[in-house]
């Protein structure tokens, strides 16, 4: 299946968490010397390079006077067109030894250019899809989108080294997106690839704003995988919280170690860890290691825990029933999942909360209840069920909005003030 999927595979039999940094720089030799810190910490990684702003839109003269004025060193990632393949294939051929693989991640909605590259230059994995990297940003319409992706995978699949693909789609806008939305779009997803030659994939989903609803959510995810993707080896990528970050590092350290144990609780095999930093800036080398070896230590107290306690349950709310009839309902719709995402999306059956894409119905809205959970308070066109109560809840307001999407920072940022509070001398 790859290295990539070996990697995995290997860490799963000994019980390991994967953890992952979102890490790129526009100069090979800082990203090399990243990719090296990565590979050489203290945990169980695989590698990343982030490719930049300008790459991602296809603005690849940009990204190369950049390059030309000072090296790189103002882009927010690394420019994968204008380095050019051969410099990707020596950058990797000096880290990715002994097994260590490297993701390369884009966030293109067009990104067939960028295949043919990271083909090339040998490159073991990449991310997105053909709804998850084009509804959340930008402009390009659904079926330009769906077609060149249905090329991406079917190139990728016919490479001399099979890449592995993994579905953004649990990730939509990265908060207030119902987690029965989520999982559904990445099973879809995940059937889009293997409809396109792909045999190793990964389903991804973010962590949201309640544990036992992630675990629902993270259950329910993987019991639609093994329906959908019967001849495929696959597993499961959480990211953690890509939403309003605490603003504090106690707060943030608390949020990230949550989102380990929310991990292990749910058996997923790799986990996307976000720094202190990176909500304000570009974090450093050091910063993302720090965050990689804390996420470690986390996850083999958790496992030790486990094994001696009773792990949290899972929330009971029907996410698995509700994902179920959103991926049926889409497949209805068209001869091939492709053609059934266009179609679903065209006529509201999926709709992704507060997302502006002109191909989005944008009917649907979802709040935070009264138990802390993502819920529905409107479906416009989706078989969702809206709860009694909550379609009543009053109007959508700016401030209303700016809490929701502030909960989390607020949840954690306030758990320190408190813990602080408690502790100082009366």
């Amino acid at each position: 299946m790859g290295r990539f999927a070996d990697r995995v595979r290997a860490a799963r039999a000994e019980r390991r968490l994967v953890v992952q940094p979102r890490m790129g720089f526009g100069a090979p030799a800082k990203m090399r010397a990243g990719l090296l810190a990565v590979r050489d910490c203290r945990a169980t990684t695989v590698g990343t390079v982030t490719l930049d702003s300008y790459t991602r839109v296809g603005d690849h003269a940009s990204a190369r006077r950049a390059l030309a004025g000072n090296g790189g060193a103002d882009l927010n990632g690394f420019p994968l067109q204008a380095h050019g393949a051969a410099v990707v294939r020596e950058l990797l051929a000096g880290v990715a030894v002994d097994g260590f693989p490297v993701q390369v991640r884009h966030g293109s909605p067009l990104p067939l250019d960028l295949f043919r590259t990271m083909v090339e230059a040998g490159v073991d994995a990449t991310e997105g899809g053909p709804v998850s990297y084009c509804l959340p940003y930008g402009r390009v319409p659904l079926p330009e989108a769906a077609d060149n992706w249905a090329r991406c995978c079917e190139l990728a699949a016919g490479a001399a080294r099979p890449m592995h693909l993994e579905t953004f789609g649990g990730c939509m806008l990265g908060q207030l997106c119902p987690p029965s939305l989520l999982v559904a779009l990445s099973v879809l997803e995940a059937r889009f690839f293997r409809e396109h030659g792909l045999r190793s994939v990964s389903l991804s989903y973010a962590q949201q704003v309640h544990l036992g609803q992630d675990l629902e959510a993270l259950a329910a995810l993987r019991r639609l995988a093994a329906e959908h993707l019967p001849d495929v080896d696959w597993h499961v990528a959480l990211y953690t919280y890509m939403g309003v970050f605490p603003r504090t590092p106690i707060g943030s350290f608390r949020l990230l170690e949550d989102s380990v144990r929310l991990a292990v609780h749910s058996g997923t095999e790799r986990l996307i860890v976000k720094t202190p930093a990176e909500a304000r800036r570009i974090p450093a080398i050091e910063e993302n290691v720090e965050a990689l070896e804390f996420a470690d230590a986390v996850a083999r107290q958790a496992a030790a825990d486990c094994a001696v306690t009773r792990c949290p349950e899972p929330a009971r709310t029907g996410l698995l029933d509700e994902a179920r009839t959103l991926v049926g309902a889409t497949l209805e719709l068209g001869r091939t999942t492709g053609a059934a995402l266009v179609s679903a999306f065209a006529r509201g059956v999926l709709d992704v909360p507060y997302c502006l894409h002109r191909d989005n119905a944008g009917a649907a809205r979802a709040v935070i209840d009264e138990h802390g959970m993502l819920a529905w308070s409107r479906a416009g066109g989706m078989p969702v069920t809206v709860r009694a109560g909550r379609a009543r809840s009053g109007p959508l307001t700016a401030r209303r909005l700016t809490a929701m999407l502030a909960h989390n920072e607020r949840r954690y940022d306030r758990e320190h003030t408190v813990g602080a509070l408690l502790r100082s001398p009366a």
